[in-house]
């Protein structure tokens, strides 16, 4: 087998690419990310609730929950609850039931409650949107990209934790494929992501990995020609949910800012860049601006980058901006920057010729 399925798994969509590396060719897709998916299917649905499955994105899907839990009634799994609060009694506070494995079974098997399973991975859409693409679905190896906030103990943000996490991991090893995890080998801190290697054992291949999607966004965005034999370079990745702002010292991060995109602007970007890349940038101010947080390893100078380049499907916030920006667009296509990411780890990760794609 010679093909590589890689997803980024986003609050807005879901974005596939699959490579052959004997023929050459790669096919694509983008479609509604899972937890919108379900989100749909549990308001389309109707009284009371049997939920399962494991920790996924919330968002639409909490508050989904949520307003069902406000008019009937909402059975949920411990593992399944970890999606809206790792703290069981916050889920408890929003009307949910907590229920074992016996009681949501015989919910649904008697017929009173209609089965909600929660899940960042759907083998059968997958397999249906491959259908559609025209591909066989036998894989050598999927690679599979999410946030993770990480599980942080009671009393820890989890800003600060996720924080943590990665400053510790990048002062290791700052180059963002090497943050690539093998399905069996993902810290235990990564709920989610290990929710997403297990659930990825449905697919048809050899190998599974995982990995951040801040850590593949910035990965893909550095293969976008416009980065190329460039450094340093100043890379945004402005999605739905979240919008990373990362300074590149060859294949390096030199420091990087996490902010949720609905609370950024296009001034303040900028004022962020040059903050990023003059190392004025501080941890503490972001988190009190309400932003993820901040890390800075080098400082590169902003009169010394030679290449902003602006990703993800928000990326129509720096339209109007006064700095020079370039449209990136990873393997020709802006949504694909961090499936781009995810392939180009894995060809590292498994000592692969470099591609030679656009």
């Amino acid at each position: 087998m010679s093909r590589y399925l890689t997803i980024d798994i986003g609050a807005g969509t879901m974005d596939i690419l699959c490579w052959d590396s004997a023929s050459g060719e790669h096919f694509k897709a983008v479609v509604m990310s899972p937890v919108r998916h379900i989100a749909r299917h549990i308001e389309q649905s109707r009284g009371p609730l049997a939920v399962t499955g494991a920790e996924m994105g919330g968002g639409p899907v909490t508050e989904a929950l949520k307003q069902r839990a406000a008019e009937s009634e909402v059975l949920i799994s411990p593992a399944a609850a970890a999606t809206l609060h790792h703290d069981m009694e916050r889920v408890k506070r929003f009307g949910m039931v907590c229920a074992n494995d016996r009681q949501l079974a015989r919910a649904v098997s008697e017929g009173t409650h209609t089965p909600i399973i929660l899940a960042d991975v759907q083998p059968a859409r997958i397999e249906q949107i491959f259908n559609g693409l025209g591909v066989s679905m036998q894989l050598e190896a999927v690679a599979l990209c999410a946030q993770d906030h990480g599980a942080a103990p009671k009393g820890v943000s989890h800003l600060d934790f996720r924080h943590n996490l990665f400053r510790e991991m990048l002062d290791a090893s700052p180059v963002p494929t090497n943050l690539l995890f093998s399905g069996e080998a993902v810290p235990t801190a990564f709920n989610r992501l290990n929710s997403i290697a297990r659930d990825a054992r449905w697919l048809n291949t050899r190998e599974i990995c995982v990995m951040d999607s801040g850590m593949a966004a910035l990965a893909g965005a550095a293969q976008d020609a416009g980065a190329r034999n460039k450094t340093p370079v100043v890379v945004l990745d402005i999605a739905t949910s979240h919008t990373v702002v990362a300074a590149l010292q060859g294949d390096q991060v030199a420091g990087m800012v996490e902010y949720h995109t609905r609370d950024v602007s296009l001034n303040r970007i900028e004022s962020l860049i040059r903050e990023l890349a003059d190392g004025e940038i501080q941890h503490a101010q972001i988190l009190a601006e309400g932003g993820h947080g901040a890390y800075l390893r080098e400082t590169v100078g902003f009169v010394n980058i030679q290449a902003i380049i602006a990703t993800g499907p928000k990326r129509a916030l720096m339209a109007q901006s006064r700095l020079p920006v370039h449209w990136g667009a990873p393997w020709g296509d802006n949504m694909m920057t961090g499936t781009v990411g995810l392939l180009e780890a894995v060809r590292r990760k498994k000592g692969l010729a470099p591609f030679a794609c656009i």
